[in-house]
């Protein structure tokens, strides 16, 4: 069904409001800590204090022997109940030289602070806790490797040991003939960028529940996770049993924002605790486990130059980065290629090389945290593109003009070639008309009026703007079932997930318009392995392109099979019926009509008589919908800031976006996801900093030390939408969760760089902190 074919009766487009918003705010939600069985036991964990060392012993007797404590485990408790000495979670990429999986629990080496060493299980958490302290680990420390740069040294100290050497994957990404275009440029411009992304700092923290049912065998967990299909087919897996013996539910979900699509060690240890002591087990993380255990995004180092012809246009780039992967591969190798894929933008780049280096160190694993990498490569092309305007002496917006790609060229067909071997193209956008909107929104034009009165009265105010495009809708496909039974209720299971994104509000609001059911006459179910036994759930923009779609086709075919028992029912001509307040009726004849309950009792069918022909029983359809290519979104964000030269703090005045993801299906979750994006791009952009000694030991675990945005620091925020619909997707939608989050350092960063023009500064470290500041001014 192509994009431009809805049925008239389709409420794409409206801002519905959310059906999850009554249980969360009455305090009615269910996330993983709500969760209370009879006989919960509850688990800690006993964390390694070393970046790096082998274990020498362990001593249990203690912790075994104190007042409600009911286990301690260690790796060699577990190994017999497992199938491999390391949980299976590697992903397959190009450049991987080897696989660095973690154990449920280390048995012989640890590779970071925060990695579970023992587990104690006991009446509540506190004496969990307490059993904990008592356990004594005889560690032997090992040199460590803090920083991946230190990694690639020859001789370097081993991350891990017995692996081939601390570069875990090395890939290039790269077209055309770089070196002649540099060869033959008019200017050449390098840089060095320091880039700092930290974690998901999710309102909920991680956890699972478990148990286990002592007549079948059967487990069912509770998973605070994005993804429970991947960890369903992970603990099938490590623990040897039968998909159809495992359950996993991802309920209310407090936030993901990447680092809960990861498997966790604790996801395994949990299930396998409830079933050796035949209790179910409940483990919730800690905020000291989130900044110790879970996963982050961190560190990248650029060394990079481009090219250009006289007037400024793109000839070439060229460069390396090295990434630090942290101690283990729990998702391959996608942050830096998103970064590396990313770099390009909505720009046209003529010539490519990029030489990834992606190296393991002692630090907790880095995965993505939203915008996956994006955020960087957006950086580093937007930042040159100031460069080239300041060496030029050009207009920012001109430069980037010059080089945009035009939307005549749609779709547009880059030379890179995406994860699963196809070549990038950009589906739909016009990257002109959205720059041009957004700096109009701004009064860019106004604004060298508006520096001047503040540069007259002392203070330094800057404006800065960056362009994106982000891709979305990552497949390979997304399960939806719709079934509609007697009570005339819709059930949609599918295996998308919900993190308070509105998943609910927009799977139930497409499949509303086209069946004419009311809001409350629908039950969503994303995240339950029974009732979707495949999908993929929440990550890289994806739910609303994929399940929105997988949803869309279900819902019409359930539609055109209404119309049909609608024919014989009311014997009337197809073109004469509707959809409509749960019924099939004849347009305009208020009396003919039957509802859609009593529809799906006849077709559940009587004992000796038959269903009609043409019609087959039950009302239910389920679509795999299989993405043929990624989506991509795009905008431009532009920001006015000030900044205090003697503190070196940045104050933001005015944030500007103008965000193109298709067609939206409901325009108020789309703002509300570009919000929150935003909040995170000024993390990243001026507080957020995971730091780490030369050791391995994490210098920020605590909120003091490691700074979130807040309502004081993040200002008002202005959404134009634009809507270039895509044709590969009937609803026409891209995805939205990132757009708010991959520009936002770009624009912030050349904010600062013009707010300070009269010292010289150029940012190209990664957050802006203050002293960051006052040491560009310095060096300016």
């Amino acid at each position: 069904m192509s994009e431009g074919s809805l049925p008239p009766e389709s409420l794409i487009g409206t801002s519905a409001p959310r059906v999850e918003d009554v249980p969360l705010l009455t305090g009615k939600g269910r996330f993983v800590d709500d969760i209370r069985l009879p006989g919960l036991l509850h688990a800690a964990f006993v964390r390694s204090p070393h970046a790096h060392a082998r274990i020498a012993g362990i001593d249990t007797a203690a912790a075994r022997a104190l007042t409600g404590v009911h286990a301690v485990y260690t790796a060699s408790d577990f190994r017999p109940h497992l199938t491999s000495d390391r949980i299976p979670m590697a992903m397959a990429g190009a450049g991987i030289r080897f696989h660095a999986e973690p154990e449920v629990l280390a048995s012989a080496e640890v590779c970071h602070v925060g990695e579970a060493v023992v587990m104690v299980v006991a009446e509540d958490r506190y004496v969990a806790e307490d059993a904990a302290e008592l356990v004594e680990v005889d560690y032997d420390p090992l040199p460590a490797i803090s920083d991946p740069r230190d990694g690639l040294a020859p001789g370097a100290p081993l991350t891990r040991l017995g692996t081939e050497g601390n570069v875990v994957a090395a890939q290039s990404v790269a077209y055309g003939e770089v070196d002649a275009a540099f060869e033959g440029a008019a200017h050449v411009f390098r840089e060095t960028f320091d880039l700092h992304k930290g974690g998901g700092h999710s309102i909920e923290g991680r956890g699972v529940v478990a148990q286990v049912d002592p007549l079948t065998g059967d487990y069912t967990i509770w998973d605070a996770t994005q993804m429970p299909n991947r960890a369903h087919g992970i603990l099938c897996d490590v623990l040897g049993l039968g998909e159809h013996q495992v359950r996993v539910i991802a309920p209310d979900v407090g936030g993901g924002f990447g680092p809960k699509f990861i498997f966790y060690p604790e996801e395994v240890a949990v299930p396998l605790a409830a079933k050796m002591l035949d209790r179910p087990v409940k483990w919730t993380e800690d905020r000291s486990e989130h900044f110790l255990a879970c996963t982050q995004e961190r560190d990248q180092y650029w060394d990079i130059e481009v090219a250009t012809d006289g007037d400024g246009r793109l000839l070439g780039i060229r460069g390396s980065l090295v990434h630090d992967h942290g101690a283990y591969t729990p998702y391959g190798m996608a942050v830096p290629y998103n970064s590396a894929t990313n770099l390009l933008g909505p720009y046209e780049l003529p010539t490519y090389r990029l030489d990834i280096s992606i190296v393991l160190t002692n630090r907790v694993p880095a995965t993505p945290t939203r915008g996956a990498g994006r955020p960087q490569g957006t950086f580093v092309m937007e930042r040159f593109m100031d460069r080239i305007a300041r060496e030029l002496d050009r207009p920012r917006d001109e430069v980037r003009r010059r080089n945009l790609i035009p939307a005549s060229a749609m779709p547009y067909v880059t030379r890179v070639v995406t994860r699963d071997g196809g070549a990038m193209t950009y589906d739909s956008g016009d990257y002109p008309e959205c720059q041009a909107r957004a700096l109009d929104a701004a009064d860019w034009a106004g604004f060298p009026a508006r520096q001047a009165a503040a540069r007259a009265g002392g203070r330094y105010r800057g404006i800065g703007f960056a362009n994106f495009v982000e891709g979305t809708g990552r497949g390979p496909f997304e399960l939806a079932t719709l079934r509609i039974g007697p009570s005339g209720r819709l059930m949609i299971a599918t295996g998308a997930t919900a993190q308070g994104q509105g998943t609910a509000t927009t799977l139930g609001q497409i499949a509303a318009g086209i069946l004419g059911l009311p809001a409350e006459s629908i039950d969503v179910i994303p995240g339950d392995t029974l009732h979707a036994p495949m999908g993929f759930g929440a990550f890289g923009s994806r739910q609303t392109v994929n399940a929105g779609a997988a949803v869309h086709e279900a819902a019409m075919e359930l539609r055109g099979k209404l119309l049909l028992a609608g024919e014989h029912m009311l014997e009337a001509a197809p073109q004469d019926l509707e959809l409509a307040d749960g019924a099939v009726r004849i347009k305009g004849v208020a009396d003919k009509a039957v509802p859609i309950a009593d529809i799906a009792r006849g077709l559940r069918g009587q004992p000796g008589y038959a269903i009609p022909k043409d019609l087959s029983p039950g009302l239910e359809a389920t679509v795999n919908w299989k993405t043929p290519a990624m989506t991509y979104c795009n905008g431009a964000h532009v920001v006015e800031l000030e900044v205090d030269p003697l503190s070196g703090g940045v104050t933001l005045l005015r944030y500007v976006v103008v965000h193109d993801c298709g067609r939206m299906v409901n325009p108020r979750l789309v703002e509300g996801q570009v919000h929150g994006g935003l909040v995170h791009g000024v993390g990243q952009a001026l507080y957020e900093w995971m730091r780490f000694d030369a050791d391995g030991q994490p210098l920020t675990v605590q909120y003091s030390d490691y700074l979130l945005p807040s309502s004081t620091t993040v200002p008002s925020l202005e959404i134009h939408h634009m809507e270039s619909p895509t044709p590969l997707n009937p609803l026409g939608a891209k995805g939205a969760g990132e757009g708010g989050t991959i520009p936002a350092a770009a624009a912030i960063a050349s904010a600062v760089d013009d707010a300070l023009t009269p010292f010289g500064v150029r940012m190209t470290q990664l957050p802006m902190t203050p002293e960051r500041v006052r040491a560009a001014i310095a060096a300016g």
